[in-house]
Parts: C-alpha cells; structure tokens; sequence
C-alpha cells in the first residue's frame, strides 16, 4: 500500500522546500519547490506546528516553544548514543532491544541514525520497506515482542544517501514517533547518531518518558573525551545517565584464547566512576561479535560458552537491572 511523509525545510529566505518520503516500491525522497505562506492566508493558528513560523508577520502570531510530547503509549524510552562513531552503539541498541523482548517485554526500536541506517542490516531485514494502513506508518515486525523503524526501510536502496538539514530530521522524528502504529510499548530503545546534535536534542524533547541514556564508548581516550561530552548532554537536558558501557575492551586472539589489549581497557569504567554514574560492564572485540552483525543476527541469540557472549549478556542484564528497578 502506498503512502507518503511530507516535512518542509526552508533553504533561503523566499522559498520553502517540500520533501516528500513516498513509502512505496521505488520510495525516495520527490522534491518539490512551493512559495513561502502569506501572513494570515488559511492560517490555523497552530503556530507551533507551522512550518512557517519563524518568518511569519501577522499580529495573531503566538510565541513558539517547544512542541508538545508525541503521542505514543510507552512505558520507558531508552536513548543509546555516543559521542564518537564507530564505538558498537548500533551493536548495543540492537541487541539490548532482544533481550529486553526475551524478558517478555513489548519493545520497539527506533533506527535514528538518519545518514547511515545499520539497524536493518543487523537484524537480517534490509529488504523490507515500509506500509501505510490508514494513516498510520506500520513499522517492521521482527518478533511478537519486538518492531522496528528505521529510515532505510524508506530508500530505494542501501547506498542512497540522506541529504538533509536538522529541520527536515526533526520534522521526521516527530512523525517517527507519533505517526507509527507502534502499539503499546513497554519499551522503545532509540539507537541515535554519533555526538549531540539535532537527533539526540529533538528526541529527547518530543519522546515521552525517558528513562535515561546509555553512553557507549571504546576504552581509547579519544573516544572517551567525546563520551563525557555526551553524558554531560544528556544532564544538561534533566535526563538520567543509565549507565556507560565499554566496548572493544580488549581482543580475544581467534588462535590461542589470549587478549590483546587493541584499544586500551578501562576507559569506560574511569569515566563512569569521574562522573559517578553506573558502569554497566565491557565487552571485548570478537571476530563472532563481527559476523554477527553482517549476517543479521543479534550476537545476544548465540547463547554461547564464550567469553564475549558472558560479556554481553552480563552487561545486558546490568542495564536491564538499572532501568527495571
């Protein structure tokens, strides 16, 4: 069934840009070119809803804050982020979206990471788009517990890029989160782009109940400068820091078993007791973790003797112990 998502992002100050994401066989994003909205003509009043507010003159127009809180039934958001790519934050998000189904809860995951999308490669379902039933965006059902949402179930393929400024992302979160048949929640885990920019602020915003963030970070100290930087954020914004996970502690030699300290070690553990919140655990490189991720499978289903999945599934349950209690 076809549908489509509009937003507008204004390039200059004369014209406004329509994008429209059309959910279909070939979706891609359409442009099209529409003149800026006179002052007072079929004006609602919804000045904070309005795409041209910031340019408007009429004597009506009222002061515009922040929107209200989107519309969806979810017991706990669950922000994972990072302040440096490349640290496993995807890794993380996608498999703690499986355990905390395989506790019996109703989970959804949202894919935010709107310029490179890994989610759906990570769960085996990158060839799925997305349906509209009604007016509402069905997202991708991976379990019965478990449905996702991400924006590359939106391009026409894996190497199309995204090529958008912040308000044209913070128009889709919003409709990522109130414009999706999600159902009752009882948890929604957003995986978010690297750094604290657009995605993280909006997100943080607009979702109801946020329980907290989760920092993920390599042990190296150029990773864990950026990590404080976002736990900093995220106080800033009122918000609790779950906890700091360290990944890529160290590497198990494929041959002997032995662990070769690739990155350092430690350094996410040294940040979380600096700023005195939970250091939920650290994981190690494995080669398994790795394929893992290409071949679409959560490494957390393994269930395995290995170092790593104990690893990971201590961690896990650390995390799920904090937010739970």
């Amino acid at each position: 069934m076809a549908g489509m998502i509009s937003t507008s992002l204004l390039t200059n100050g004369d014209n406004w840009y329509e994008y429209t994401i059309r959910i279909h066989q070939s979706d891609i994003m359409a442009l099209k070119n529409t003149p800026e909205k006179k002052a007072d003509e079929e004006c609602n009043h919804e000045c904070s809803s309005c795409a041209t507010a910031s340019s408007c003159t009429s004597a009506d127009k009222k002061p515009v804050g922040l929107p209200p809180k989107a519309s969806i039934d979810v017991k706990h958001v669950i922000l994972v982020l990072s302040g440096k790519g490349g640290v496993g934050k995807s890794t993380v998000s996608v498999n703690l979206a499986y355990a905390l189904s395989n506790h019996g809860k109703k989970v959804g995951l949202l894919d935010l990471d709107m310029h490179g999308p890994n989610v759906p490669k990570m769960l085996g379902i990158e060839d799925h788009k997305l349906a509209v039933m009604g007016k509402q965006i069905e997202p991708v059902h991976v379990t019965g517990m478990l449905s996702v949402l991400s924006m590359a179930f939106l391009l026409p393929d894996t190497s199309t890029p995204v090529i958008w400024r912040g308000p044209m992302k913070m128009a889709a979160i919003q409709q990522f989160l109130g414009d999706v048949n999600w159902g009752p929640l009882d948890y929604l885990v957003v995986d978010l782009p690297p750094g604290t920019g657009d995605e993280a602020l909006t997100i943080a915003q607009l979702a109801p109940n946020v329980r907290g963030a989760v920092i993920v970070t390599t042990p190296q100290d150029v990773a864990t400068m950026d990590a404080r930087k976002s736990a900093k954020f995220i106080e800033k914004l009122g918000l609790p820091v779950i906890g700091v996970i360290e990944n890529m502690s160290g590497m198990l030699c494929p041959h002997c078993g032995g662990e070769i300290d690739l990155f350092g070690k430690g350094g996410g553990k040294k940040i979380a007791e600096e700023l005195k919140i939970p250091f939920l655990g650290a994981i190690p490189i494995d080669i398994e973790m790795r394929k893992a991720g290409d071949e679409g499978r959560p490494f957390i289903l393994k269930r395995g003797n290995s170092p790593t999945w104990t690893a990971v599934d201590k961690v896990m349950e650390s995390l799920i112990t904090v937010v739970e209690g």
